[in-house]
């Protein structure tokens, strides 16, 4: 696993390198089995020490936690304890959800564009209705459970899913709503 390992205009010694270096890598092997990289900034915030820790894993999950405490090891230490509940909790979904799944997930292809944004003069007319592609790539869709779409969603930190369901084979969407609640959409053939 790749360290960063930095301070905002506070200067950072060899030992806290090392002890972040040796806790941290240990949190992480407990509940992750490839992290790819770790990102950690120390800073001042008024009287007390603040700690960000961002970790990459391997599978699109990006784990982050922040504590502020009065000494820089404490700021670590707490970090570290948070980003290991982090782990820990989202290991227990994956466990608990692959139990009830006898066949791997199922991967359709799809297409996804980009379109240029449309900048002219709001005045003048477009000279047609057709948007122009930018770019063209393929897109995976898989197929899942509703609660598995919105677990994958919540594990890539992304604000919408699209997915094939299961149980009606057909095309549906699992989004993040401004209440901070989760909404599916899952239109009627």
């Amino acid at each position: 696993m790749r360290y960063q390992i930095s301070g905002k205009q506070i200067d950072i010694g060899e030992a806290l390198q090392t002890h972040v270096q040796s806790e941290l890598g240990d949190a992480v092997k407990k509940y992750a089995e490839r992290p790819t990289d770790a990102q950690v900034i120390f800073s001042k915030s008024a009287s007390e020490f603040v700690c960000e820790a961002t970790v990459h894993l391997s599978t699109g999950l990006t784990a982050q936690a922040k504590a502020h405490e009065h000494e820089i090891y404490a700021a670590f230490d707490s970090c570290c304890a948070k980003l290991e509940k982090q782990l820990r909790r989202y290991k227990r979904r994956l466990k608990d959800h692959h139990t009830h799944r006898a066949q791997p997930v199922e991967l359709f292809a799809g297409s996804s564009y980009i379109l240029a944004s449309d900048h002219a003069d709001e005045e003048s007319e477009p000279e047609t209705l057709q948007p122009m592609i930018v770019a063209e790539m393929e897109a995976k869709i898989p197929s899942l459970s509703v609660g598995e779409a919105v677990m994958q969603m919540e594990l890539a930190n992304a604000p919408v899913l699209i997915f094939r369901n299961e149980t009606s084979e057909g095309i549906n969407v699992v989004y993040r709503r401004d209440d901070g609640n989760i909404g599916w959409i899952d239109p009627k053939n």
